[in-house]
């Protein structure tokens, strides 16, 4: 490893990201009830146990006819309801009330919609132009899925409509990844508990309550390390003692006299695999392992924790918790106004959304939480990137 001191060249995010993914597989799985598995991650494909629809069934309110028996008239000879299908045989000439939903008796092959039918007793007349061809109306059995189908593949989130489509499919329960234990440290001797008296330069803690409200919808179990103060042991003995699949440490990642959890983790027994990121704000973020656990120390200056946190550390909860693909989704907008010329590391800029276009933050110092909290995207600046006028084309990072 390179001496603390001696700085490493910074790589890009996306070969960090993938080198972050290469230090630990999915977390074991285990099997939930349909309620309780919305939010994780399928940790298996999914295939389908029943057929859906598994009739042909009417897609309208209406009369169960054979379409070669147009335009009518028709005898209704009976009635067919959703669960309660007629038991006979629709015949030529005849008719059977049906409702949405309701299995096509064997013989119909159509449905004429009420508002175009008339009805006099048991006859029924054609009232308007009816279905315009074979099978109108009706919802072919199979329409949705067969049975055999793949319904959800090893990876998918598990989304309300992903969730149904199991119930659907015949599914009480689903194969997901257990929850992921994340471990939280924030490190410095200047910071106390939020909302304490903070006195002379002391900081009330911010970045661990930040972290945990931006995994508050992953399936984490977050471990509160708390405050840890600027000493090697106590770093040490901390760091040695969690059981967790992520230890995330905040502060003391860079290479100052004070800067002591990269030490700490070694002596802990850690290694560390990459340190400092193409990124701005965020470049002293480092990557490793210790024991069972991967660790990712990010910055201490909030915007910095957060932007680090949005690209990794989020990222790797949902690798851990089997997704399939784990980055977060960039989009597109337009610029507001014109940005200059990039250097050499990727930007993610505080910006806002207005009227469908990307306003950044005047000022973009890391340390400025009220900027980042008012804040609704980032814009992404790749590295070397020349300069930009208002309207044209960026990435974005939905943020709030």
């Amino acid at each position: 490893m390179p001496h603390p001191t001696r700085l490493t060249p910074l790589i890009p995010v996306a070969e960090a990201q993938s080198r972050l993914f290469a230090l630990a597989r999915p977390v074991p799985a285990e099997t939930l009830p349909l309620r309780a598995a919305a939010g994780r991650w399928a940790a298996e494909d999914v295939l389908a146990r029943r057929t859906q629809p598994a009739a042909d069934l009417s897609a309208m309110d209406g009369y169960a006819i054979r379409f070669a028996d147009l335009p009518g008239p028709w005898h209704v000879v009976g009635e067919s309801a959703a669960g309660s299908p007629y038991p006979g045989t629709v015949g030529m000439g005849e008719a059977t009330r049906i409702f949405t939903g309701a299995a096509l008796p064997p013989g119909a092959d159509t449905v004429l919609i009420q508002e175009e039918a008339a009805r006099d007793g048991a006859t029924l007349h054609l009232d308007g132009e009816g279905p315009a061809h074979l099978g109108r109306n009706t919802r072919a059995r199979g329409l949705d899925f067969h049975a055999g189908a793949l319904l959800l593949r090893a990876g998918d989130r598990l989304t309300p409509a992903r969730v149904a489509v199991a119930a659907t499919g015949g599914h009480a329960t689903l194969p997901v990844r257990r929850p992921v234990r994340v471990a939280i440290a924030a490190t410095g001797d200047e910071l106390v508990p939020a909302g304490s008296d903070a006195t002379g330069l002391q900081l009330p803690e911010s970045n661990g309550v930040m972290l945990a409200a931006m995994l508050a919808d992953l399936p984490v179990e977050v471990i509160d390390l708390g405050i840890l103060p600027d000493r090697l042991d106590v770093l040490r003995d901390a760091f040695a003692a969690i059981d967790a699949d992520l230890l995330v440490t905040t502060g003391g990642a860079s290479v100052g006299d004070h800067d002591l959890v990269r030490p700490a983790l070694e002596a802990a027994g850690g290694t560390i695999d990459f340190w400092r990121i193409a990124l701005r704000p965020g470049k002293p973020m480092m990557a490793g392992r210790l024991g069972e656990a991967v660790v990712l120390g990010l910055p201490g200056n909030p915007v910095s924790a957060f932007v680090t946190a949005t690209l990794f550390v989020r990222p790797m909860v949902a690798h851990l918790a089997g997704a399939r693909d784990p980055l977060p989704t960039m989009t597109g907008a337009l610029l507001g106004e014109d940005l200059p010329a990039n250097g050499g590391r990727t930007d993610y800029l505080r910006a806002e959304l207005r009227d469908g276009k990307a306003y950044a933050s005047t000022i973009q110092d890391s340390s400025m939480l009220l900027t980042l909290a008012r804040s609704t995207c980032l814009i992404v600046r790749e590295a070397d990137a020349p300069a930009a006028r208002a309207g044209d084309s960026a990435e974005i990072l939905i943020i709030a």
